[in-house]
């Protein structure tokens, strides 16, 4: 069985673009994938075909309904805010110590892959004392960091590598998805991170605004994405 944890340096950076590709990629080489995004903010029940958790269901060659979201997102918020600020807007909290133990069980029951995708980035906040760090630390499984070439995107990045080495938190990998758009190529962007990020690094392009054009224009990162996993 293997496992990774995707998140990012913030939200809409592209986590998951990044899951769905992986996922096909996996699928391509004839593995059996489990996705999961535990927790969702902005969920709109009347549009859930458009939502993250059916775009995961989808790679996964599921049809996407509501009772197959629930299974795979139990904690859904309609407002699209931080979880603790959605949670909060309806009268709840997120119980931490749940998520985790549903993701180890969902990790201890697969028979090959778990792709779980966060929400947000990084150190955004879950509940008053928890961030997605400390989720990811709980479930002690690898994490993959998605990064965008927006102006600022350095910073972001670096401080997100920073904190969660501080954590003792393994990066798998570094995913540098281009910014629709960005005054900063995407070669200039890996050039300035190659300096002080030395692991594996993949780069993927957006040269469509197609998802369809833009998931064949990077098959082949994605395939090479696709070996970090045992």
């Amino acid at each position: 069985m293997s496992a990774l944890f995707i998140t990012a340096t913030g939200t809409d950076i592209g986590k998951t673009y990044v899951a769905a590709g992986l996922i096909a990629a996996l699928r391509r080489r004839g593995r059996r994938v489990v996705a999961l995004k535990p927790v969702v903010s902005g969920f709109d029940v009347q549009n859930f075909s458009a939502s993250d958790p059916a775009v995961l269901l989808a790679a996964c060659g599921q049809k996407p309904n509501l009772d197959a979201i629930a299974k795979i997102s139990p904690w859904r918020f309609a407002a699209p805010l931080s979880p603790d600020q959605a949670a909060a807007q309806e009268g709840r909290t997120i119980d931490v110590a749940a998520v985790s133990g549903f993701c180890t069980d969902v990790i201890a029951a697969a028979e090959d892959v778990v792709i779980i995708e966060g929400i947000g980035g990084l150190m955004v906040p879950l509940d008053a004392k928890h961030t997605i760090g400390d989720l990811i630390g709980a479930v002690d499984i690898p994490l993959l960091l998605v990064a965008g070439t927006y102006l600022g995107s350095l910073s972001h990045t670096l401080t997100a590598i920073e904190v969660a080495e501080k954590r003792g938190l393994k990066i798998a990998s570094l995913v540098l998805n281009e910014t629709v758009d960005s005054p900063v190529s995407l070669a200039v962007t890996q050039e300035s991170l190659g300096h002080f990020w030395r692991g594996p690094l993949i780069a993927l392009r957006q040269e469509s605004a197609a998802p369809q054009s833009y998931a064949a224009t990077n098959a082949a990162a994605f395939e090479k994405l696709a070996e970090i996993l045992p």
